[in-house]
Order: C-alpha cells, then sequence, then structure tokens
C-alpha cells in the first residue's frame, strides 16, 4: 500500500449554470443527483463526482459525458496513480463529516478534499478490484433496464384493456375498436364495457392500517419484526426496513400491497416479506390472488385523488375510509383470469429482478471494504460471485 494525499490522485474543477443548456441526453448532476438531461457535456472522461454544498456523503461517479452545477465538483483523475472506479469506491467508504466547513447548509472546500489521506495499492490491483465491484454494478443496471421495459410493457396492457378498452373480445378483436357494448356508468362518470362492474376496493380486498409500536420496543439490531414508517424504508423500488420492533401491531404480508399514506402519500410496492406496518403505512390484500394487478394499477390511479384528500394540519394523510372507498372496475370472471394470466408473469420477473438486486448489492457491499483492505482478494472474491455482468455490458 501506498499513502497518497487526495490532492496527488486528482484535480478537482468547479461546476457551471445550466440554465442556458437546451434539453438533451446529457446528464447534469448536482448534489443530489441527476437533475435534468441537457445538450451539451462539461467533461467528457471519466470522474469522480465531490458534493460542495448539500448532501455531503452522495459521492458520484460518471463515465459518459456530464455537467456538473455549482453544488457539485467534477474531477480530473491522475490515471497513473488511481483507477477512478477504485477510488469512487474508496471514497464513498470514508465519514466525511468532520470535514463540513458550513455553518447552516454541510460544504466542502477544495482544501478539505486535497487535505484526505488515500491508501492505494498497486494500480493493476485497483483494476482488478474495480472490475469485481463494477461487474456487480453492471449486473444491476442490466437487472433495472430490463424491469423499466417490462413494467411499460405491463402499463401498456393495463392501459390497451382498462383505459382503452380494446381487451381482445371473443373473437380475439379490440372490443371497443369492433364496436363492443358500451354503458354509462353513474359511479365513474364514464363509459364502460356491459357486463363490467364498479366496486369499492373493501370488497375486493382487506386494507390495513399501519399503527406503530410504543417506542421503547424499537431497535437497530435485527430483533423481532421489521418496520416500515414511510418512504424512509424504500429502497430502489423495495421495501428495506432500517428499525426493528418486539411488539408489532399490525402487519402485512409477503404479497401484499404497501403504500405510504401520510406525509409522502404514494410509493406504492409489493412487500417480499412480513413488515410491522407503522403509522405512515398501510397494506392492501386482495381476496382473490388474480385480482393483485388489476388493484395495483387501479391504486396508482387513486393515488393523486388520495393526496387531494388527504387531511392534516402538519402532517397530511389519508384515512381508512378515503382507501377503502377507492372504486375499481371489475371486469367478468374470464377477463379478470385472461389479464392475470399476462401479467402476473411480468410482474413475477420485476420482483425477481428486484430480489436478484438486492442481493447484489449486499454482496457488493460486503466485499467492498475488505477488498479495499486487503481481507480478501480479487481471486477470493470472485469464488463469491454467483452472477456478473452481461457479456459486453459496462456499468454507467
Amino acid at each position: 500500500m501506498t499513502e497518497y494525499l487526495l490532492s496527488e490522485l486528482l484535480k478537482i474543477k468547479n461546476g457551471r449554470d445550466h440554465k442556458h443548456l437546451e434539453d438533451g441526453e446529457i446528464p447534469v448532476y448536482g448534489s443530489g443527483g441527476i437533475m435534468r438531461y441537457a445538450n451539451e457535456s462539461l467533461y467528457e472522461e471519466e470522474s469522480i463526482l465531490l458534493p460542495r454544498k448539500g448532501t455531503l456523503d452522495n459521492i458520484q461517479y460518471a463515465n459518459t459525458p456530464f455537467w456538473t452545477v455549482d453544488t457539485i465538483y467534477y474531477t480530473v483523475i491522475n490515471k497513473e496513480k488511481a483507477n477512478a472506479y477504485y477510488l469512487y469506491q474508496y471514497l464513498k467508504l470514508l465519514d466525511l463529516s468532520n470535514l463540513n466547513s458550513g455553518t447552516g447548509v454541510p460544504s466542502m472546500t477544495f482544501g478539505a478534499y486535497y487535505g484526505i489521506k488515500i491508501n492505494l495499492p498497486e494500480l493493476e490491483v485497483q483494476k482488478q478490484i474495480a472490475k469485481v465491484l463494477s461487474d456487480l454494478d453492471a449486473k444491476i443496471e442490466v437487472n433495472n433496464k430490463i424491469s423499466q421495459e417490462l413494467e411499460a410493457l405491463a402499463k401498456t396492457i393495463f392501459d390497451y384493456w382498462f383505459v382503452q378498452f380494446d381487451f381482445p373480445d371473443q373473437n380475439g378483436k379490440p372490443y371497443k375498436s369492433f364496436g363492443g357494448r358500451m354503458v354509462y356508468s353513474e359511479e365513474l362518470k364514464r363509459e364502460i364495457p356491459e357486463g363490467w362492474k364498479v366496486k369499492e376496493l373493501k370488497e375486493i380486498a382487506d386494507c390495513i392500517m399501519g399503527q406503530s409500536p410504543k417506542g421503547e420496543t424499537y431497535n437497530q439490531d435485527g430483533v423481532g419484526m421489521p418496520l416500515l414508517n414511510g418512504p424512509a424504508d424504500y429502497e430502489n423500488g423495495s421495501l428495506k426496513a432500517r428499525t426493528y420492533t418486539t411488539d408489532p401491531k399490525r402487519t402485512c404480508q409477503k404479497d401484499d400491497l404497501v403504500l405510504c399514506i401520510r406525509a409522502t402519500i404514494g410509493n406504492l410496492v409489493y412487500s417480499e416479506d412480513e413488515f410491522c406496518l407503522g403509522r405512515g403505512v398501510a397494506a392492501v390484500r386482495t381476496k382473490d390472488e388474480k385480482l393483485s394487478e388489476l388493484v395495483y394499477y387501479l391504486l396508482l390511479q387513486e393515488i393523486e385523488r388520495f393526496k387531494v384528500h388527504a387531511t392534516g394540519s402538519i402532517i397530511r394523510g389519508i384515512t381508512k375510509e378515503d382507501l377503502t372507498d377507492s372504486k375499481c372496475l371489475i371486469p367478468s370472471d374470464d377477463y379478470i383470469n385472461a389479464f392475470h394470466n399476462q401479467i402476473n408473469p411480468i410482474f413475477d420477473k420485476i420482483r425477481i429482478n428486484k430480489k436478484e438486486n438486492q442481493n447484489l448489492a449486499a454482496l457488493r457491499d460486503w466485499l467492498l471494504p475488505m477488498l479495499m483492505n486487503g481481507q480478501v482478494t480479487v481471486s477470493e472474491a470472485k469464488e463469491h460471485l454467483g452472477m456478473v455482468a452481461e457479456d459486453g455490458e459496462t456499468y454507467k
């Protein structure tokens, strides 16, 4: 290992104003992440993005052309001494809070960054470790891309069936476009296919409103049941509780739909485990599993209404009645079965991808510090990798 000052490994550059840029495909980064996409780049080489103001632990990495604003620095890497991706992962492990020079808003200066001491192995070892970590990130990225495409496909099918009403009729033709009979629904104030019914959510699903346990039952030691309180317990479209309780009051089960109902309203996801439901969340459990995907989309449509009807002088939220009285358009059993059979495999694949990404991220985060301090060699790390990046894929 060789000790360096960070000033020997990179040169820090200031971001610039982006308001004059036209829209395009180049990401514009701020301290919180990508702010927009523009038509020009400020820098086109591999770079580590260091926060100047705001969230100081949100160090980012870019290996495609980008622009940065004045709340985040970009860097020119000394590639004779440091591998950019390795150095990025190294810096993410550091606690930089003691270097904060801001009185109100957290801030970092050039000097504070430049004075950080860095211990690096030989450049070739850095590259080998970076390859292991970037392979994991690339696989996660591939799964995310697949899931996004599947989500778009499923949404298109739902819209085709339940918005345009052009589901396949008995002859395989689009129902409404080929003259399928429509009738006016007083409940929905619009036309719907003949024979379809409007039901309230409470008729087809059980709704479990969260109730927070007593504070003295909370812990971060993994004792008891994981507790969901709100949006902080969501990560990359999945539930990931940070607190546990030994006295759960109300719970959700695997395959329940869970959404936030206070402050931030929405964040609808499937649960992959049993959780204690705190006051900020609720669960919806369909009485017939074949209605699950349909109810998922119907609830997504209701979220804007929930936000309008939310009440509360300090923290706004919705009541159980707001949730249970939601109007649901239900087709005949044959169409329920057909829609479920078409959408369920897509949802299953998306959920498998999310679970795989959780495992890959856990593996990466477990390997990262041990690779950095030499507890695990690259060859040993590869033995732990059950899955790596797809051929030809690189992390971006």
